[in-house]
């Protein structure tokens, strides 16, 4: 349950601390004062939209915190525990700020979350019910909705394996039928893929084979110049015949060194020349030895290899073209197409195997399902009984609730198309709350509606924004009394404009409106004694020092507290 609520210039609200904690509170005030803006901070802790238009006039941003007491919930300290915040002494902290350009920060035990496990851990702690809730009451996936939240835990266990089913069957029929549909144009896929994948096999390339068949073609059409070339340069670093005695670079080197090497003891700085003519006699000796090798390693026959390595290279030349732009496109092609083929070969395979679990999965399917309208069924005329019943005390005597299962394509709910029917009066014939009751009777309805469900699911909290719309006189006394008989099990805040509804609070708060002359400003107040009955007076009669009106406040809170009792 919450314990208390802090907001801060959220629309009219400058800054309030409500004081709610268990039992039944009522929260009233003018038309104006902002009574709907508590309803809304409670919307914001429990992951609403944020709209940067309830920020109050001239304030940067709006701020909304929530001290909830949550002891012995698993689930939600396993959340809280899993976004990093923490719950201390079983209370847990949620935060909410909107700036004013509708930047929305949530903060879940301490810590900044996201915004989305604020409406995680709403399930877990509130139901909230405004008029538009319960114009939802009219659509019949609300009254599935509410049929199975009272139908408990086995219909919910049930309804779990279901869409499990549901989910697969549908899954594998649509990949059953698209098999089907395009096993045609998949065979002609797989046809021409093995052609294409016959000749990359064929021509079997392998990494790199491009560049370095570039490379033997530059070196064989140019082996004529290459041989030359290097002949040259061994004749010159080392001649077998000099011609007309002409010493090579060996034998000058050779002889530079001897010269020096004479006179090498007289002068020690020609030693390192020495040494290093020595050295390049060496480097000339290999480089001599390693030219007369690539000479005599030329290939004579250079024309016929270069014709196997032009064949070769527009052999790859035109896979690249067909299957990529590089050598590696054509190379991964093969490596992808393989798996392709694969797949493709294995249509029929994978169809046989899809048909067979279709089949199973249907016939999971249709059994979870009969099981699911088998308990709807039952549960239906449990909750029609007992919603009548409370109905005859919210002053519709006469009414009769009727729930309805009825088959229906199947879907991720089940089979079943669920209505509630309300027959106003005997003989009057049961039409759908969607289109027979009224804005008064409708609100009557979900207070029963909930108030027998609280028995099968309870919640923690219920938040009620003017369940008394178009509700007065008795029926708003006994509204009061069944939302007093609610807070027994639940904590329940209602936002009322009804005396005869707010008597039965055993917390009673007010928006009270203030203005400084420019921008309206409201905050809350607890009230008690005398304050309460003069708030009660002005519900009544408008106005809060009418004698009259007095009286009439106490008496109504004695008639409450008698009722209640």
């Amino acid at each position: 349950m919450i314990e208390e609520l802090g907001i801060r210039d959220l629309g009219v609200i400058a800054e309030a601390t409500l004081p709610i904690g268990p039992g039944f509170t009522a929260v009233t005030g003018e038309t104006g004062a902002g009574k709907t803006m508590v309803v809304t901070a409670l919307g914001l802790l429990l992951g609403a939209r944020a709209d940067a238009g309830a920020v109050r006039a001239g304030a940067k941003q709006a701020w909304v915190e929530g001290r909830w007491y949550v002891p012995g919930q698993p689930v939600i300290e396993e959340r809280v525990a899993d976004a990093g915040g923490e719950i201390e002494a079983g209370e847990l902290l949620l935060g909410r700020s909107v700036s004013a350009e509708g930047r929305s920060r949530a903060v879940v035990g301490g810590r900044s979350a996201p915004v989305g496990l604020l409406g995680e851990l709403a399930d877990e702690l509130v139901v909230v019910h405004g008029q538009a809730d319960q114009q939802r009451l009219r659509s019949a996936v609300a009254q599935r909705a509410a049929l199975d939240r009272f139908a408990g835990r086995e219909l919910h266990d049930v309804l779990a394996a279901y869409r499990t089913a549901f989910e697969s069957w549908r899954a594998d029929a649509h990949e059953l039928e698209r098999l089907r549909d395009a096993h045609e144009s998949r065979r002609r896929e797989a046809d021409e893929l093995r052609e294409a994948l016959d000749e990359v096999e064929g021509a079997d390339p392998q990494p790199g084979e491009d560049v370095e068949l570039q490379e033997r073609s530059d070196r064989l059409t140019n082996l004529e110049d290459l041989r030359l070339a290097a002949a040259q340069a061994h004749e010159l670093i080392s001649a077998e015949s000099p011609v007309d005695d002409a010493p090579d670079a060996v034998v000058l080197v050779e002889n530079a060194r001897r010269h020096l090497e004479r006179v090498a003891s007289h002068d020690p700085a020609l030693g390192p020349v020495v040494d290093a003519l020595a050295n390049a006699g060496f480097l000339l000796a290999d480089a001599a030895a390693e030219l007369s090798s690539y000479v005599a390693g030329l290939d004579a026959d250079g024309a016929r290899e270069l014709e196997l390595v032009q064949e070769r290279r527009a052999v790859l030349a035109s896979l690249i073209r067909r299957h990529g732009s590089t050598l590696d496109d054509v190379l991964e092609f093969r490596a992808q197409g393989g798996l392709r083929l694969l797949e493709l070969d294995g249509d029929d395979e994978r169809i046989g195997q899809l048909e067979a679990s279709v089949a199973e999965a249907e016939r999971e399917v249709d059994r979870l399902g009969t099981r699911l309208t088998e308990l709807r069924t039952e549960a239906a005329s449990r909750l029609a009984s007992a919603v009548t019943a409370e109905l005859a005390a919210l002053a519709m005597p006469d009414a009769e609730l009727q729930v309805a299962v009825e088959p229906a394509e199947a879907a991720a709910h089940g089979r079943d198309h669920v209505s509630i029917l309300l027959r106003p009066h005997p003989g009057a014939e049961p039409r759908s709350v969607g289109r027979g009751a009224s804005g008064g009777e409708l609100s009557r309805v979900m207070l029963a509606i909930e108030v027998v469900i609280a028995g099968t699911d309870p919640v923690p909290t219920f938040v009620f924004d003017e369940v008394d719309a178009g509700v007065g006189g008795a029926a708003a006394i006994e509204i009061g009394r069944r939302l007093a008989r609610l807070a027994e099990r639940s904590q329940v805040i209602v936002v009322t404009h009804l005396a005869q509804v707010a008597a039965f609070a055993t917390n009673h708060l007010t928006v009270v409106k203030g203005t400084d002359g420019q921008v309206t400003a409201s905050s809350v107040r607890q009230l008690e004694g005398p304050e309460r009955e003069a708030e009660m007076a002005r519900l009544l009669s408008g106005l809060t020092d009418s004698d009259i009106g007095l009286a009439h406040a106490r008496e109504l809170l004695e008639i409450a507290a008698d009722r209640a009792a």
